[in-house]
């Protein structure tokens, strides 16, 4: 199995005191079946760039988290499924974010379970599999 990590759940990982489940979990993972995204990249250097010390955010990600996971990238075949659930949710009434979409996206063109700490958002979307991490 393949694991997405949403954005919440590396920025967890970067806290001072991450989640003890969460690093549990990890342990258990081969190094090959974890992934972020590159959503989940950008999110996090716009978030550096917002906070006071941007400089140590964008080196933790440099130095520390790209060289410690795989990425999954936003391609043709993820914007074809992030286009269908889009449309499908719009229509539905139940829009959701479109970095959050992305991100559904690239695990389900990817066949990878989500794991983050914010099912609530993704509850909504069809044939995704989700697993929360933090709880």
């Amino acid at each position: 199995m393949k694991y997405l990590f949403d954005t919440d759940i590396i920025t967890n990982i970067l806290k001072k005191h991450p989640s003890a489940r969460l690093l549990a979990r990890l342990k258990d993972i081969p190094m090959k079946h974890q992934f972020i995204s590159t959503i989940t990249i950008s999110e996090i250097v716009y978030g550096a760039w917002k906070s006071s010390t941007p400089k140590r955010h964008l080196a933790n990600l440099e130095k520390i988290l790209l060289p410690s996971v795989n990425i999954a990238g936003f391609d043709s075949k993820s914007a074809y499924v992030c286009g269908c659930i889009r449309a499908t949710l719009e229509i539905n009434g139940t829009p959701l974010d479109l970095a959050d979409l992305e991100i559904a996206s690239i695990a389900m063109a990817n066949d990878m379970t989500l794991v983050t700490g914010n099912t609530r958002h993704f509850l909504r979307i069809p044939g995704l599999r989700l697993e929360n991490w933090l709880e």
